[in-house]
């Protein structure tokens, strides 16, 4: 994701529903699990959903390829 302005939302665990890929570790985020949304005040059709440790850690993390 690049460095423009985002519109950060938590997703309680009662509101996920869905299972989404991480584009941070590229793993699952379960049902019922608490993430992020992030959606770029640029493009908001290309929101993602991020674990919060992977969103807060992602200017240390190498690009998963995704």
């Amino acid at each position: 994701m690049g460095t423009g302005a985002a519109q950060i939302h938590r997703i309680q665990p009662y509101q996920a529903d869905k299972t989404y890929i991480c584009p941070g570790c590229n793993q699952e985020i379960r049902p019922g699990t608490g993430h992020l949304v992030i959606v770029p005040v640029s493009d908001p059709a290309s929101r993602r959903h991020w674990h919060s440790p992977c969103w807060e850690h992602r200017a240390r993390r190498r690009p998963t390829g995704r």
